[in-house]
């Protein structure tokens, strides 16, 4: 259609050039007057004029319409002037208006075309702002739309949202491919589609997400009939080429009653309510509980103080010494992290450590750890030769493949000698891979520090297993320790002290709490102990105090 324009658009100017140096160039050759020369003059003439306006009017498109402009009104002057008009004239003026015409018509059918195509592009667009294109369901703005609605028209009665989330998906597509996760996408959407009411309002939010709008329910337990019958719908098999799958799911329910809770809040809790069904196994759905959303509140805050505080420094090591029973003489201490809390005070590592390594920020902490015990134990051994600092390593420290040159590292650094730190690991972290564990300790061992093994005679299964760790002490459990006023208590921590010797270990008792237990263990000849009967954990300073006062005792 537009070569057809731009042909009409061509003809139109050529031919107004033409009825426009009629009477001037044409006349004479047409009566006879003028020869072959005016012929080629008046088209050389023309032609020249046309292809000058052509190029214009690539420049100044209304330039093109001059020539017949300029034609009609030539020809009405002609005619006032002259009373007629020769027949060349008629028909030139007749093919001008003709043409005019025709360029007319084509730029009305281009027009409609152009309104037709805009039309189409703005449905389309409208489509594509409220759809999703894999699914046809609606995406996250038209359900934001519809739930907004929903909720300012909800009067007494309940509104709820059902969030569902394909369990594995991600698998599906590693597996089998992308074509295949997208045929499974689909078949969800119409799943969920096929389980509720035409008001009903049922959107993909992205991946492998889908939630669903309940408006004006009047009974609560509708939702829940709802989710479990879509939970049910999409677990069974589906067929992809050779392939049968399933689409587990999981499901998490909110409900409001009115118009009262802002749709964000509520959709919070259809998402609080699908992690803690994801938590209880998958493949259920489970309703919005306040108590649990004030639990998983405090843990995000608890999270993101620990983040907080690893970055703002807010840890310090505090140092719990290691005394030997026999003068009960500070010979070395065992460090322990404590959180400053600028709103809660001085944490114990028991009120922290356990979130730390599930988000995977005990490598990082414990290092911090590791590096300021030594860098002061460095301090302490110029004063007190053979000073021995001991510090815990956690599960996931162990398991770090950098482990043994941040310990080697932190050595050189620090210039603690290898062979007066001790580092510790409680039996059950050594047993999750006693293969790996006995190869990271025997590296560790080959840089020249100590390993021990704290609550020694908790944890494991079979005495094989002690000797198969490249252990130098263990350090033998409070219970056992605190149990030896008891009738047969005493035995007890004879066995294990008889053990540690058996396995050439030098032991060390842990949580004496006052005299007659370090009597008893004076008894059983165990060399060293800690506890709060000797003293508590302490900063640095005081116990470079300590080990002054005790300095100056013995001079």
């Amino acid at each position: 259609m537009d070569q057809v324009r731009r042909c009409v658009d061509v003809t139109m100017i050529f031919t107004s050039l033409l009825l426009l140096s009629w009477p001037a160039i044409f006349e004479d050759v047409v009566a006879g007057t003028s020869g072959a020369r005016g012929l080629i003059i008046g088209v050389a003439t023309v032609v020249v004029l046309g292809i000058g306006v052509i190029i214009l009017a690539r420049r100044w498109p209304m330039l093109g319409y001059a020539p017949a402009a300029s034609a009609v009104i030539m020809a009405g002057f002609w005619f006032g002037r002259h009373g007629s008009i020769s027949p060349a004239l008629t028909w030139l003026t007749i093919a001008v208006a003709a043409v005019i015409l025709i360029r007319q018509f084509l730029g009305q059918r281009t027009n409609d075309g152009l309104v037709r195509d805009l039309t189409r592009q703005r449905a389309q667009l409208a489509r594509q702002a409220f759809r999703d294109p894999l699914t046809e369901l609606g995406n996250r703005k038209l359900f934001m739309d519809h739930a907004t609605d929903a909720l300012a028209d909800a009067d007494d009665t309940m509104t709820a949202v059902l969030l569902f989330d394909l369990d594995g998906f991600k698998e599906v597509n590693d597996t089998y491919g992308h074509a295949t996760g997208d045929e499974m996408l689909r078949t969800a959407a119409e799943r969920l589609n096929a389980n509720v009411r035409g008001n009903d309002t049922v959107s993909r939010l992205g991946g492998d997400e889908f939630i669903v709008l309940l408006p004006r329910l009047t009974d609560d337990t509708i939702a829940d009939t709802v989710a479990n019958r879509i939970l049910r719908d999409l677990a069974q098999p589906l067929v992809i080429g050779e392939t049968v799958l399933t689409i587990p799911a999981s499901g998490g329910i909110a409900i409001t009653r009115g118009s009262g809770m802002l749709l964000d809040d509520l959709m919070r809790e259809a998402d609080l309510a699908l992690y803690q069904a994801k938590a209880d196994g998958k493949g259920v759905a489970r309703r919005f509980d306040p108590a649990q959303f004030a639990e998983a509140e405090a843990r995000r805050r608890e999270e993101n103080d620990l983040r907080r505080a690893l970055d703002a420094g807010e840890f310090e090591v505090h140092y719990q010494p290691i005394v030997h029973l026999n003068g009960e003489r500070t010979v070395g201490v065992e460090a322990l992290v404590r959180w400053n809390h600028p709103e809660r005070g001085l944490l114990p590592p028991a009120a922290f450590l356990d979130l730390a390594e599930s988000l995977g920020l005990l490598p990082r902490l414990g290092g911090w750890v590791l590096e300021q015990a030594c860098r002061q134990a460095a301090i302490w051994q110029a004063q007190e030769p053979g000073f021995e600092l001991n510090v815990n390593l956690s599960a996931s420290q162990l398991g770090n493949p950098d482990l043994i040159d941040e310990v080697r590292d932190i050595l050189d650094r620090t210039g603690l000698p290898p062979s007066l730190l001790v580092l510790e690991l409680t039996e059950s972290v050594a047993l999750v891979d006693l293969i790996e564990s006995a190869r990271v300790l025997g590296a560790l061992k080959s840089l020249g520090v100590r390993i021990a093994l704290d609550d020694f005679g908790t944890g494991f299964s079979s005495l094989s297993h002690l000797g198969a760790l490249p252990v130098d002490v263990v350090k033998i459990d409070k219970s056992f320790v605190q149990a030896m006023q008891e009738s047969n208590g005493a035995s007890v921590a004879e066995a294990v002290l008889q053990i540690a010797r058996t396995f050439n270990l030098a032991p060390v008792a842990e949580g004496v709490e006052d005299a007659e237990q370090a009597s008893r263990l004076r008894e059983l000849n165990c060399a060293q102990a800690q506890g709060y009967h000797f003293a508590k954990p302490m900063p640095a300073g005081d116990l470079t105090a300590l080990l002054h006062r005790q300095s100056a005792l013995s001079n």
